[in-house]
């Protein structure tokens, strides 16, 4: 594994192959494991400096099972503090220039570090590795964005002459940062939603407290770390670790959090609302990601991009795909590539390079995801592939003759397990899509551009994708649902307005 140039306050220690381990007979031959962390980061970072907890959390790595590393668990007292060093440093605003710049310094930091962080995700989120490096690029990419946009952020006169009695008046409106984020972020992404929270926050001049998820905090603390360097001052970045039912729900409930931004499930979506009082909630909650398959398209483009995007990442993404109608009339022909394709995908140990599908973030969301496709086999559907699980990994699935009703279909199942539906008419397979309470993002395959247009105005969802799939995002979109699938937008730009509110001046000429 190469290195950049080194950063000079993270110590890379190569561990015996013992350390960190249940026991030393347990740990896979041949495989070394990196303490990727300075020894004083602990986990939780306030007001510029790392401090110690009286609890711990255990991160562990999510194929092998075997402990990485332990972190100091926050404490309400610790979100207080946060909170309370948050606020300091929103009283001493950064200028526009100087949030860039640091911004700027942060993406090049990362990416001299991609494989670190790559490789962290890979150990402790299970992802595959080239698709973890795939999302520190895609975090550096960010990162660039929401510098870009710290420099955008601008008001609007206001012709206040157009009011009979104001001939006299001018006014104009500011753009002003809200104030303290609390930001919670999920396990699947765990630097890339994460930046997408953090950094148009620190673009709009708006401290963060950030919990991430409990399963994957090593990433968030190689971030602190990266942020230290790049020179973000004091208080504007805190990092607490710690369960969501306890110290999520006392950040939300804060008096100090002006802001929410939550990426998660809509239960806990739903919790968040009702307990944040009158702050802002942004709320990314996830999808049952439907897909359409007309005869007029590529059927074989498309099954291999649907099949990469229903097993990639073990389907732990929110607009995986999950739900794929096909024209009866290339049911057969598309069904058979689509199995083909999903076939040549290797299942395995994420830090293999090779490996396209590796383990789910735990044993016990491996066998939620199993009992779902024995329930839907058990109510007649048809398996086609997969359906075995191995401790925590789940074998690339596929069903048919599924109804709309079953988990696997009207849930949202958080696995590699995707449902082929056949339809007879666009019309019906518009109304399927649109099926259930979910509505973030839908695939559209069709090269007719009236079925295309009729698609983007019928699908209930915050995007429409025609010619690839549900699971297409590029970072500078804006990005949010409909429905149980959030209120709000990410992407840089749009995370900015967020995180931002109107002033009104007035000048009584």
């Amino acid at each position: 594994m190469r290195y950049r140039k080194p950063l000079l306050p993270i110590a890379y220690i190569i561990r015996d192959m013992a350390i960190g381990c249940k026991g030393a007979n347990d740990f896979p031959k041949g495989v070394i494991y990196l303490d990727l962390l300075r020894s004083s980061s602990t986990g939780l970072y306030i007001d510029g400096e790392w401090q110690q907890g009286d609890k711990s959390l255990e991160v562990y790595n999510k194929y092998s099972g075997h402990l990485i590393r332990a972190v100091a668990q926050a404490t309400p007292e610790n979100v207080d503090s946060a909170v309370e060093a948050a606020t300091r440093a929103f009283r001493n605003p950064l200028p526009a220039h100087r949030r860039a710049t640091i911004l700027r310094r942060t993406a090049d930091l990362v990416r001299d570090h991609e494989e670190v962080f790559a490789r962290t995700i890979a150990q402790e989120g299970g992802k595959p590795y080239k698709d973890a490096l795939a999302e520190v690029r895609r975090a550096i990419e960010t990162i660039q964005l929401s510098s870009e946009e710290a420099k955008r952020i601008h008001g609007e006169t206001v012709p206040l002459d157009a009011a009979p009695g104001s001939e006299n008046r001018m006014g104009l409106f500011l753009r002003v940062p809200k104030g303290v984020i609390a930001a919670i972020a999920p396990f699947n992404f765990p630097i890339n939603l994460v930046v997408h929270k953090v950094g148009p926050a620190i673009a709009a001049g708006c401290p963060v407290v950030l919990k991430p998820a409990t399963t994957t905090p090593l990433t968030s603390i190689l971030l602190a770390e990266v942020l230290e360097e790049a020179g973000l001052p004091p208080g504007y970045f805190n990092l607490i670790i710690g369960p969501g039912g306890a110290i999520g729900d006392y950040l939300v409930q804060h008096h100090g959090i002006k802001m929410v931004t939550f990426t998660g499930s809509p239960p806990v979506g739903e919790h968040i609302r009702s307990i944040a009082g009158l702050k802002e909630v942004v709320l990314e909650l996830g999808n049952n990601s439907g897909n359409i398959v007309h005869s007029d398209a590529d059927y074989k483009t498309a099954a291999k991009l649907l099949a990469a995007k229903a097993y990639g990442s073990a389907g732990q993404f929110c607009i995986s795909v999950q739900r794929i109608y096909v024209h009866r009339p290339i049911l057969e022909a598309f069904s058979q590539t689509f199995l083909e394709e999903s076939a040549k995908l290797k299942v395995g140990d994420p830090l293999d390079p090779s490996t396209d599908v590796g383990p789910l973030i735990t044993e016990g969301e491996a066998k939620r995801v199993k009992d779902w496709v024995d329930e839907a086999v058990s109510q007649g559907a048809t398996l086609l592939a997969g359906g075995n699980r191995e401790g925590s990994v789940i074998m690339p699935t596929a069903l048919t003759n599924v109804t709309q009703d079953m988990k696997v279909v009207a849930q949202e199942i958080f696995g590699p397990v995707a449902s082929l539906i056949a339809y007879d008419d666009f019309d019906e397979a518009l109304e399927l899509i649109n099926h259930g309470t979910y509505g973030l993002q839908a695939g559209v395959f069709t090269n007719d551009i009236g079925r295309a247009w009729k698609a983007a105005k019928t699908i209930e969802a915050g995007g429409v994708i025609i010619n690839d799939t549900s699971s297409y995002r590029v970072d500078l979109m804006p990005y949010g649902g409909t429905r149980r699938s959030g209120i709000g937008r990410e992407g840089p730009r749009f995370a900015v307005e967020e995180m931002t509110e109107i002033r009104m001046i007035v000048f009584n000429l």
